[in-house]
């Protein structure tokens, strides 16, 4: 893809004390590159580079450098992923070993091998009396060199890409079923491939170029340890103009390597500059209004099993849930009240919370988060961005077994319950939010787990596709043998699809009953603003309640003086003015108003009053347009005492 040209704003220019040294710098590193060209015998450089001698050296040093990233490879990596993922004691010590290969002087490195792995070293007469193993002056020792100088750059590209992977895909993948081997081939390895290639690439023209190390640890024999670059300095002793021209065959090498890897390969994993742009929402009229029967083949296997949850969490969220086989609980409350946290806790994926899980009659405390059945929708989706659609929602039946066909038969299955099945074959970066989410869903519900847990599974969907796989999945959680946790903002979705609505606030939990007594009587004021209504706190008194915003409120049926209370007051309960009233109302303050916002047929507004805490008022187009409200109006606000809900907290 033809990427636009830079443009550069019309009259910047780089300052001339910065570009004087760039452009000489520049020219320091050109030169040598230039002397090599304008030195090179271009008549005699086939001859030079077709003698016997160099293309023994070029197949030796070929040979060597395979050799050196084949070990970089199978140590380099686990190393990587070690440093990226594993903190542990003495972590920046291993680092510095790393990296320590890359600034010791190469001829220092060949000593440090020789002491080591030499005749007399710390191990070579071990290895040369027990295997019969000789590193000095022999291949083998060319080839250790080379891997102890060019490693490092493996590792450390590695690494660093493995840094930008955020930890969720694994995380997600290991919740369908996968285990930490298969989620390090399967999704990690294919995910962190750019910068993998990136560090393999330069980890074998390191290699190819190895001289210190090799020369004093192997020698320079020639066939045996005789590699390019050695070569190329016994011809400069015998044929300065043979050794141009292979130092010129070196350098070509490096600037391949170097070229091919420019802007392609040297991305992280959240690097998206090459990926094609989201497509739109299909529209809504392709999504079918009647769902389909599932296949004969999907009932027949459908787990026969029921999954009653009991769970204790103790740590940051601290609560005791038990639910029967079918139970769907909506997981409220403000941000940081621990929602995601108790998620992740029955995931067994977060030190911040310990859950003591037992699903039926099987106690998977001490399982590891791919053995629990506990299917996991975290807030993006996290659709692995490598496999198409199809093969992410086939991925947990493949964990668990399933033959290949009729994983994917039954992963077309679930797409089309959920209107995407014809985007079976995109890939996540071809799909828009909506699409990828509901990708994501059918991913979870085909795994067939025992516990499902759902991070607002709805919150990237407009409203006629949300409403559709609304349906869809009250309707498999209806003929789900397990529980489902949904932690949502949506009260719509709270009150449709659960049995039970959990609130929490600072990792405890402030209310768990059904929806229907939830939106009568809300003990939270994040819930009461949640479903629309005024929450105002405050203590009991003999005839109402001193707020803890200020104010009084006088209420029908008051609690017994000195309870903590929250008084809910409906928007439509509030009456506005221009004038103070003086009917029946026995709540009145002044205020202005200082929002204006268009809710459906009525218009919501916020008043603001040093008498009371704020207020939010509904009032139809009608009425504003007859009292003149706008921005900034002053008016009178009214509460009937019979309008107010005061519930104990």
């Amino acid at each position: 893809m033809k990427r636009p040209a830079l443009r550069r704003t019309p009259g910047a220019r780089a300052p001339l004390l910065l570009t004087v040294p760039a452009l000489l710098a520049v020219a320091f590193l050109m030169l040598p590159l230039v002397g090599i060209l304008a030195r090179t015998s271009w008549g005699e450089l086939g001859t030079h580079l077709t003698a016997e001698p160099t293309t023994q050296a070029l197949r030796l040093s070929l040979l060597v450098s395979l050799w050196a990233l084949g070990l970089s490879l199978l140590f380099g990596v686990p190393l990587a992923w070690l440093l990226a993922r594993v903190p542990f004691p003495g972590k920046a010590f291993v680092r510095s070993l790393v990296l320590l290969p890359m600034v010791l002087p190469p001829t220092v490195g060949g000593v440090a091998l020789l002491l080591a792995f030499g005749r007399r070293g710390l191990l070579g007469p071990w290895l040369e009396d027990t295997f019969g193993i000789t590193l000095p002056f022999h291949t083998s020792g060319a080839v250790l060199a080379a891997t102890f100088v060019a490693m490092p750059f493996l590792v450390i590209s590695l690494e660093g890409a493995l840094g930008g992977l955020r930890p969720r895909y694994e995380e997600t993948a290991a919740s369908l079923g996968a285990s930490p081997v298969r989620v390090f081939l399967t999704v990690t390895l294919p995910m962190v491939a750019p910068g993998l290639i990136a560090g393999a690439a330069l980890t074998w023209a390191r290699a190819l170029g190895e001289f210190g190390a090799t020369i004093t640890f192997a020698g320079n024999l020639p066939g045996t340890t005789q590699t390019l670059p050695l070569q190329v300095y016994l011809l400069l002793q015998e044929s300065p103009e043979a050794a141009t021209s292979v130092s010129l065959l070196l350098l070509a090498i490096a600037m391949i390597v170097l070229i091919a890897l420019r802007g392609r390969w040297t991305g992280t994993p959240g690097d998206h500059r090459d990926r094609p742009a989201p497509r739109p929402e299909e529209p809504t009229g392709t999504t079918p209004d009647v769902l389909p029967e599932p296949p004969a083949y999907v009932r027949e296997k459908a787990p026969q099993e029921r999954w009653p949850l009991h769970a204790d969490v103790t740590g940051f969220t601290h609560l005791a849930l038990a639910a029967d086989p079918g139970t769907t609980i909506a997981v409220v409350g403000p941000n940081g009240a621990g929602k995601t946290t108790l998620l992740r806790a029955l995931l067994g994926l977060t030190p911040r919370a310990h859950a003591r899980l037992r699903l039926g009659d099987t106690d998977v405390t001490a399982l590891p988060p791919h053995r629990r059945g506990v299917a996991w929708v975290p807030q993006d989706g996290a659709l692995f961005p490598h496999l198409s659609a199809l093969s992410n929602t086939a991925y947990g039946l493949r964990t668990h077994g399933v033959p290949r066909a009729e994983a994917r038969r039954e992963a077309q299955s679930w797409l089309d319950r959920l209107g995407v099945g014809h985007l079976a074959h995109r890939k996540p970066g071809q799909l828009s939010g909506g699409q990828a989410q509901r990708v994501a869903l059918a991913r979870a519900l085909a795994a067939r787990p025992r516990l499902l847990l759902l991070d607002e599974p709805l919150a990237a969907l407009d409203q006629t596709t949300r409403a559709h796989v609304r349906h869809t999945l009250r309707r498999h959680l209806a003929e789900f043998g397990g529980v489902c946790l949904i932690v949502t903002h949506d009260p719509v979705e709270a009150v449709s699809l659960a049995d039970r609505v959990l609130v929490l606030d600072d990792g405890r939990v402030l209310q768990d009953e059904p929806p229907s007594e939830v939106t009568r009587h809300p003990r939270s004021p994040w819930v009461a603003r949640m479903l629309g209504r005024n929450a105002w706190p405050g203590t009991a008194t003999a005839d109402g309640l001193e707020l803890a915003g200020g104010g009084r409120l006088v209420v029908a049926e008051p609690l017994a003086p000195g309870t903590e209370a929250l008084a809910v007051i409906a928007p439509e309960a509030v009456s506005v003015h221009r004038e103070k009233p003086t009917g029946s109302p026995r709540n009145v303050w002044p205020g202005t108003v200082r929002e204006i916002t268009s809710g459906g047929s009525r218009l919501r507004l916020l008043i603001t009053s040093d008498r009371a805490p704020d207020l939010v008022a509904e009032i139809t187009p009608q009425a504003a347009a007859e009292l003149r409200i706008a921005d900034g109006t002053e008016v009178w606000t009214g509460v009937k005492a019979t309008e107010v809900t005061v519930v104990p907290l």
